[in-house]
């Protein structure tokens, strides 16, 4: 499920036909001619976690001469040093695609803001750099410069401004830029653009998943799907400009033909992003109005019940059910994990709301949540990857948490291998990956495997099964990972969801394969932010 972006650049994103036949490549799409993956006999040497941006220096060989903090118009290509440049490579660049910046600031620090891209027009028309025009627009022989920016609700101009330097690899440039605000240069540094086509020179899909149908959604961004009773009910979210979300249910009996049976918007509540469904009753978390729950004992036509908890508008993001528990994690306008007894599921009953803060981050908040054998695991964003007992609910113990630099944890899923309590984890940013971590003790959790993808790209869901672990990795599409040995996932399988000329791309890292479900019927069910709910078969 989408998250609220917490970086400068992120603030700046509009978190926003069927395809032909697939290859099967069956000794897996990364890993073909390794030995097979064998038992893990439950043994690991800790690993030190160095974050999700790792620092590659400096990225190319120029420079933007003005110090930071310097207030003059810096939108000026003289401003850029770029005598070292290879510029004439620079007309290789193709004007066309989507490109997603890796930002290094000349402190070698984690960007302050990021995940930021631009989007160039197969017309040859004006490009876009996040949701916004591009202001300035040069791509040739000349060189490449480019500036864009937006206006902040206090009135201040915050104003991109980058030059290209080289052309390393086919569909990469590098470069340099600043970040200005009113003219006040706030920071500047080295970038690597990277085209979000197929990565790694990959094919559209290995290790024999296929698309089954791809249903379109017409509401907002979608951003999640619950399977029950032989339906779909996919949630979508309202990006700024965007129409709003709502519920849209589809019928998959016949998995290769969806039906679309109805569609669900409520005035005034179009940010709905996550949904969980206990016997005839469908939970969906909005922005608005906390928890709303639909009656479905007739799964094709749901009927409002009403929403929970009572009272003042609350911003529930996302949900978890675990038997006759209702977890439902709220962002606003309080930090809080709200837990309900559901014995009776359409009579929700408010057990408590339990607060975990930092002195350090005062913002942080509950992104998602994870219960197992007795514990709820919370990805707490800025405070990391929470391991609590909730087994009294009015008396909520914390046993731990895990914590590295630049934390947001996110998402997560948990299972026992080798007698130990094996979590997967991942953050939400550009550089995001997947985390193994022993919490078989939770005061002293180990960090054991990891899988990293692209800098430019962002992990978002993940779903257990087995040894198998299903991942939705937005730009990556989905990915399919053998964790049979937790401490060396190794993929599979996968599928690029991910089209450059999909409807409605825009330059974000969080476009592309979002919300996940694995629900045991020998299908795989993907939302795609904007391609819509896309049915695989499980692999």
């Amino acid at each position: 499920m989408m998250c609220l972006p917490r970086r400068l650049g992120m603030l700046l994103l509009a978190c926003p036909v069927l395809l032909m036949a697939c290859s099967d490549d069956a000794k897996g799409p990364t890993d073909a001619g390794t030995p097979p993956v064998v038992a893990w006999d439950g043994t690991y040497t800790p690993l030190e976690d160095k974050g999700d941006w790792l620092d590659r220096g400096v990225l190319a060989p120029c420079e933007y001469t003005a110090p930071i903090g310097t207030r003059l118009e810096c939108d000026n290509p003289a401003l850029f040093d770029v005598s070292r440049c290879n510029q004439g490579a620079l007309s290789k660049v193709d004007a066309q695609g989507i490109y997603m910046f890796e930002m290094r600031p000349e402190s070698g620090e984690y960007p302050f803001f990021g995940g930021s891209g631009i989007v160039l027009p197969s017309d040859g028309g004006p490009g876009f750099m996040s949701d916004q025009p591009l202001t300035r627009q040069q791509f040739g022989d000349q060189g490449i410069f480019f500036t864009g920016g937006y206006s902040t609700s206090g009135g201040s101009r915050m104003q991109f401004v980058m030059a290209g330097c080289d052309v390393p690899e086919p569909n990469h440039f590098t470069g340099c830029f600043a970040f200005c605000r009113d003219g006040l240069i706030l920071d500047k540094g080295t970038f690597d653009a990277d085209r979000m086509i197929f990565g790694r020179g990959e094919a559209e899909s290995a290790g024999g998943i296929h698309l089954v149908s791809e249903s379109f959604v017409g509401l907002g961004f979608p951003g999640d799907v619950y399977v029950t009773k032989n339906h779909a009910y996919v949630v979508s979210f309202q990006p700024r400009g965007m129409p709003p979300g709502g519920l849209t249910v589809f019928d998959v009996t016949d998995r290769a033909h969806p039906v679309l049976k109805k569609v669900i918007s409520l005035p005034g509540d179009g940010y709905w992003n996550a949904a969980w469904a206990k016997d005839d009753v469908l939970y969906i978390a909005t922005r608005a109005s906390g928890v709303i729950l639909y009656d479905i004992s007739n799964p094709g036509d749901p009927t409002y019940i009403r929403s929970v908890p009572n009272g003042a508008p609350l911003d529930v993001h996302t949900l978890f059910v675990d038997g006759n528990r209702l977890y439902a994690m709220a962002i606003w306008p309080n930090s809080q994990t709200l837990i309900f007894d559901i014995t009776s599921p359409r009579d929700p009953v408010l057990l408590n709301r339990v607060t975990f803060s930092s002195e350090e981050f005062i913002s942080t908040y509950p992104h998602d949540a994870f219960a197992y054998e007795g514990r709820l695991y919370i990805n707490h964003t800025d405070i990391g990857f929470l391991v609590t007992d909730p087994s009294d609910p009015m008396q909520v113990k914390e046993l731990g948490r895990y914590f590295h630099h630049r934390q947001y944890s996110h998402a997560s899923a948990v299972g026992t291998f080798a007698g130990r309590t094996i979590a997967f984890e991942g953050s939400e940013q550009d550089g995001a990956h997947l985390r193994v971590l022993d919490v078989t003790d939770p005061a002293h959790i180990q960090l054991i495997g990891e899988h990293r993808m692209r800098a430019t790209t962002s992990i978002h869901n993940m779903i257990l099964k087995g040894t198998r672990l299903y991942v939705s990795w937005y730009q990556e599409g989905v990915r399919v990972f053998d964790v049979a040995n937790p401490t060396r996932p190794k993929e599979v399988a996968y599928f690029n969801t991910y089209q450059e000329n999909d409807p409605r791309r825009t330059a974000s890292v969080f476009e592309g394969a979002i919300g996940i479900r694995v629900p045991g019927d020998g299908y795989v069910y993907v939302v795609d932010t904007s391609r819509g709910l896309l049915i695989f078969n499980e692999p």
